[in-house]
């Protein structure tokens, strides 16, 4: 079974003029194919830094990190921007959808980026967003939507390139418990039948208690 993320001895410190502000150090992480894991922990712990190296959108201070076996510290920017547009998506706290376009141009959006062609995409992105429920929506704009319809348009949107992970930092924190349970029972139904592993950072530690590992990120270690 071949590993699709691997953190090893990773550190991260900030440096801030004079002052040094160490947020963890040693960290060691391995997520496997279909894999879904959660890490909790407390506010300014580091969770969604962790995502965020992991994810090739900032740099550790020490350590190393393959995604897919290949090695993204090493990597120029341009192919880090190559390889989380074939093999990772993102799911955020806040949907981060783009309010000028419809529904299926926004999950459209990383297809179109990786060069595939408007019909194509179209197909692709229609077939996720019915996946998710969202058949009647293709046409509407973000602001027509309810917060859990954006957030769906959001996990369609991550997986519309069938990325073999997908991190999710707080995917359910802006919505009602009730909407939060259907969002995260979708994420589920994703992973077993796309086979897409999921690293998710949560407060909510009844969700994170469902996932095959939950991962506790304390004083700069990771339990």
């Amino acid at each position: 079974m071949n590993n699709l993320i691997v953190c090893e001895k990773v550190e991260k410190i900030y440096q801030d003029g004079d002052l040094t502000v160490p947020v963890f150090h040693d960290i060691d992480l391995t997520v496997t194919p279909t894999e879904m894991i959660g890490i909790v922990g407390a506010s300014g712990a580091g969770k969604s830094t962790l995502l965020q190296l992991m994810g090739g959108l900032d740099q550790p201070t020490r350590g190393t990190i393959l995604v897919c076996g290949k090695n993204i510290i090493a990597m120029s920017e341009r192919e880090r921007c190559a390889l989380r547009n074939q093999s990772l998506g993102f799911i955020y706290q806040f949907h981060h959808l783009l309010p000028e376009f419809s529904v299926l141009e926004n999950v459209c959006m990383p297809l179109w980026i990786a060069g595939i062609a408007k019909k194509a995409a179209a197909e692709t992105a229609s077939t996720l967003l019915e996946k998710v429920g969202l058949a009647h929506r293709l046409s509407h704009r973000i602001s027509e939507l309810s917060g859990g319809e954006r957030q769906r348009v959001a996990i369609a949107r991550a997986l519309v390139n069938h990325p073999a992970c997908v991190l999710a930092d707080e995917p359910t924190g802006n919505l009602d418990h009730a909407t939060a349970e259907v969002i995260f029972e979708l994420m589920l139904q994703l992973n077993r039948s796309l086979n897409t592993s999921f690293v998710i950072v949560t407060h909510n530690e009844s969700l994170a208690k469902r996932l095959n590992r939950v991962l506790c990120l304390q004083n700069g270690k990771l339990t």
